[in-house]
């Protein structure tokens, strides 16, 4: 018996024998030919039988998923539509006489590498679809067959390097009970995969493929992040005891879906979603979310072989908007940049990227692109409730000279004659710790605040998020961060009609909830899976003892102190995490 600790990407408790699904070594050769116009010819074969494959796998998928995950095979075949996939591979071949194999393979191998080197986890995850597609275009080339995951005769744990869309469209969802990969993260396709099937997955394992066998026994936990590799009887029975107290759990979560965020002495709260593209509506429907708090629309771009223009993104993000009828639709400028890059749009090499040309910064460079964006997000307000917020802002002036962009658009359409949503909600993103220190005077020219910890915890501590060598120092129960926190709220407070919402992680932290209620915070914007449990807790507290508790957190003088604080205070109130 052995424990392995990794990335929960899908939370519950699975308990089965393990199948170990590696993938044929696809062996491409690298010789020269001299029939071009063959290899060509070859190459559109693979990729129309691809396209075959791809709408058998989107109708399976949306049948026993549903239609947000068989818009991922969408985006599949949108790949293999690509021109410069496409036009890529055809140089290849006829410029360095490589055969349609091989060529595909430093096609793809390209495309792979720019989305995979972005620390986003959001974005480098992306490779994985790159690398799925690819690799179905060389298997069709080559004549390879992958093993059938859709005919099993027992109930399994999955345990593989990684496993793409098409691995877990196509397989026996009776018969799998969990996934435990060497690689993958919270964001990558595998995690919503196993959280669209409700089954349980641990990723980042390393090693997971090298130490277990086929028919081993399996504890894949979900909720703590670890696997147990062949317990014995006792530890099977207590985790068999904990999988029920789960599901009873979720039972009580189900029944709070339609019911408003509201503690018990009657203080409402908005709790909304996170979301990179409108195929990420429907978890936030399911899970009770009444909007969107953080609009990614990178996505949107880095999809696309070309910059997106104004009536492409436009329908975008009116069909996000009308999904929420009621509720807010916070779209966030462009946010390119750093570790996210565009592979049409050059950018030089700098230094320290994060510090660099980001963001709004790259916006007030490329006036253009940023117009097109902000006239289509005008042009879409007219469908809902639109909201438009800045990242990556540092002073008031570039708040002002955002504004005055936004003028312009607004003109731009006005003289037009085309409709726009003339009252648009204007904020911003507080991740710098300037903005944060200066939100009195960003306030006066705002409607709202977003707080997004993931980099004022980033820039707060001049720690890097994704080294590991520094992980120690990104704490966001820090009191620094807390404070930060507190500050902006208080700005907001004092500026009426203004208010403050978070999308970073610690939004759908549960140890962070009670913290941020008490400190004031009006809207909590996080992954859509998160928003159940954070709604039970509000909705299990009163707002004044909420208060006192955040009170006595800022006195504190470490972030593990604070951590405990909270967590003897749930205990006391008989609240469950």
């Amino acid at each position: 018996m052995f424990i392995k600790e990794g990335i929960i990407a899908s939370p519950g408790i699975a308990i089965a024998k393990a199948l170990v699904y590696e993938k044929v070594a696809v062996e491409v050769n690298k010789d020269k030919t001299e029939d071009r116009l063959g290899e060509i010819k070859k190459f559109h074969q693979a990729l129309e039988q691809s396209q075959t494959q791809l709408k058998k796998i989107k109708i399976k998928a949306i049948s026993e998923l549903g239609e947000e995950e068989g818009a991922i095979f969408e985006a599949h075949a949108m790949v293999l539509e690509d021109p410069e996939l496409i036009e890529g591979v055809e140089t290849e071949i006829n410029d360095n006489q490589f055969g349609a194999a091989y060529a595909v393979k430093i096609v793809t191998d390209r495309f792979f590498k720019i989305f995979d080197q972005m620390d986003d986890p959001y974005f480098s995850a992306r490779a994985a679809d790159i690398r799925d597609v690819g690799t179905r275009v060389l298997y069709n080339i080559l004549g390879i067959v992958q093993a059938d995951l859709s005919k099993l005769d027992d109930d399994v744990i999955i345990i593989a390097d990684d496993l793409t869309p098409s691995d877990t469209a196509q397989m026996d969802k009776k018969r799998v009970m969990g996934f435990a990969t060497n690689i993958g993260s919270r964001t990558s396709h595998t995690a919503i995969m196993a959280r669209s099937l409700e089954i349980p997955a641990v990723l980042g394992l390393t090693d997971i493929t090298e130490t277990v066998h086929t028919g081993d026994m399996i504890i894949v936990d979900g909720l703590k992040g670890v696997v147990t590799v062949n317990p014995d009887d006792d530890q099977i029975k207590s985790y068999e005891e904990k999988r029920r107290a789960y599901h009873a759990t979720l039972k009580e979560l189900e029944v709070l879906k339609d019911l408003d965020a509201v503690t018990l002495d009657g203080h409402k709260v908005e709790l909304v979603g996170n979301i990179g593209e409108p195929n990420d509506v429907g978890g936030v429907l399911k899970n009770g979310g009444m909007g969107v708090g953080l609009y990614r629309t990178e996505f949107l771009y880095m999809n696309s072989a070309t910059l997106p223009g104004e009536d492409k993104q436009m329908a975008a993000y009116r069909s996000v908007l009308e999904a929420f009828p009621n509720g807010p639709v916070v779209i966030r400028t462009l946010d390119i940049g750093g570790d996210k890059k565009l592979p049409y749009l050059p950018m030089d090499e700098e230094l320290n990227p994060f510090l660099g040309l980001r963001a709004i910064r790259l916006c007030f460079k490329e006036v253009d692109l940023f117009k097109t964006q902000l006239r289509a997000i005008l042009r879409a307000g007219v469908y809902g409730h639109a909201y438009i917020m800045f990242p990556m802002v540092s002073s008031v002036t570039e708040v002002r000279q955002a504004k005055v962009i936004l003028s312009e658009c607004m003109r731009e359409l006005e003289e037009a004659n085309i409709p726009y949503d003339k009252d648009i909600k204007v904020g911003v993103m507080i991740e710098i710790p300037s903005a944060a220190i200066t939100s009195d005077i960003i306030a006066k020219e705002v409607d709202f605040f977003s707080i997004g910890t993931n980099d004022l915890c980033q820039y707060t501590m001049a720690a890097d998020r994704m080294n590991q060598e520094v992980s120690y120092l990104y704490d966001p129960f820090n009191p620094a961060i807390l404070r930060l926190v507190k500050q902006v709220i208080m700005a907001a407070n004092n500026q009426p009609g203004l208010f403050t919402g978070m999308c970073g992680e610690m939004a759908g932290d549960p140890t962070a909830a009670i913290i941020l209620l008490g400190l004031g915070l009006d809207e909590f914007s996080m992954s859509a899976l998160c928003i159940p449990q954070i709604k039970k807790i509000i909705r299990s507290i009163r707002y004044e003892d909420a208060k006192v508790i955040a009170h006595e957190a800022l006195n504190l003088e470490t972030g593990e102190a604070v951590v405990d604080h909270v967590l003897t205070s749930m205990k006391k109130l008989k609240i469950k995490i």
